[in-house]
């Protein structure tokens, strides 16, 4: 029945259970607050270790932003972090990193410290160690526990623990996965003798953040996050997998059918048919952009963290909604779509009546479900290309 079929079932049964169960008026409220729950969402991820960890590191990392660039945290080999100090993702606003300051320092009172950084604030904590597991590493991680809150270990720069063990080591056969094995163990072992026998251990490089575990660690918390907060931490992170861009998209296509109603009631007033749609179409749309890293902020960014060309980068995004956006872009790409989905939206009409009474023949949101939904597609695909290239994958066709 047209191209558009790809709207789901459930999608119809969910949307039918919405639109019946009020009048036009209330469709309006009810649908908007569903989308309010969701682009308000926050996330405060808080990151804390000892002094040359690799705290700051790992904030400037997880957002994608080089050591020197504006608004980055600082690093160094001495604390440079002395009370909390937020970071928001440059794309992803709604995600704030909190660098704390450094525990093991003569300040550091474990008894004290999660009062003094606050945190009833904090969504989860990263405990971030290198070089030799301490007594205050259990120490933070079981005040944590008890206070009900849920931490992720992190043993940084493994990369230069594989160095020294490959340096110091005479015997022939030992692999990297021998030498990991044995520094997650031995990070395991000390929690579970502290008692923190569900302890989630990571090995990470900051400088090589597709490396080691850090998939593993975007799927733990991915899994473990309640919804609307997992919504808004897939969109935060850095595409170093295809699963990430794929599960983005997945996340993003969740709500494509409240996008596309919300962009329908927008022509209720007004007698603009698919027009009166498009500025609030060309926002999400920028915004899909820029959850997949593919605004030119963001592809200025890997490009300068990857020693890559900018223009490289921006090469391999081939798609139309990739590229810049204005409204009559956004408004020929409605109209073309728009011209096709006559018996979409008919088909629609039948069984979601209402949506004939809200805009002309359901038209306008026949046309919007398809153009975001087109768009995600694209989109990942472009996200995908520009992985690949940025991490030396593939190369430029």
């Amino acid at each position: 029945m047209s191209r558009l079929l790809s709207i789901s079932e459930a999608e119809v049964v969910e949307m039918t259970r919405v639109l019946r169960s009020r009048v036009v008026t209330d469709v309006v409220t009810q649908v908007q607050d569903m989308l309010n729950q969701l682009d308000s969402a926050t996330l405060n991820i808080a990151v804390t270790g000892e002094t040359g960890s690799g705290k700051s590191s790992f904030v400037n990392a997880f957002c994608g932003v080089a050591a020197d660039a504006p608004g980055a945290a600082r690093t160094g080999v001495t604390e440079t972090t002395l009370e909390a100090t937020a970071y928001s993702h440059p794309r992803i606003p709604r995600v704030t990193l909190w660098d704390l300051p450094g525990i093991g320092t003569p300040a550091f009172q474990p008894e004290t410290y999660l009062e003094h950084v606050g945190l009833l604030q904090y969504d989860f904590f990263i405990i971030i160690a290198a070089g030799r597991f301490k007594e205050h590493h259990v120490q933070l991680a079981r005040a944590i526990t008890e206070a009900g809150k849920r931490f992720y270990f992190i043993w940084n720069k493994v990369d230069n623990d594989l160095d020294a063990s490959f340096r110091r080591r005479s015997s022939k056969g030992v692999t990297e996965a021998d030498v990991l094995g044995q520094i997650r163990e031995g990070c395991e072992g000390n929690l579970r003798r502290a008692g923190l026998q569900d302890a989630n251990v990571f090995l990470l490089s900051c400088f090589q953040l597709q490396s080691f575990d850090f998939p593993r660690l975007q799927a733990t918390v991915v899994r473990e996050l309640e919804s609307h907060k997992r919504h808004v931490f897939l969109l935060s992170l850095p595409n170093l997998s295809s699963a990430v861009v794929e599960e983005k998209k997945m996340a993003l296509r969740g709500a494509v059918w409240r996008r596309a109603i919300e962009a329908c009631l927008t022509t209720v007033t007004t007698s603009d048919g698919c027009r009166g749609a498009v500025p609030l179409l060309m926002t999400i749309l920028t915004s899909y952009q820029r959850s997949f890293g593919l605004d030119s902020e963001s592809l200025q960014q890997l490009a300068t963290l990857t020693g890559n060309s900018y223009q490289v980068l921006q090469k391999n995004v081939h798609s139309t909604t990739g590229q810049e956006l204005s409204e009559m872009k956004v408004q020929a790409m409605l109209n073309e779509i728009a011209a096709t989905q006559q018996t979409v939206a008919s088909y629609l009409e039948e069984r979601v009546p209402v949506l004939g009474t809200v805009a002309s023949s359901g038209v306008v949101f026949a046309a919007s479900f398809y153009l975001l939904t087109s768009a995600l597609n694209d989109l990942s695909q472009d996200a995908t290309r520009v992985m690949n290239v940025a991490l030396g994958l593939s190369v430029t066709g």
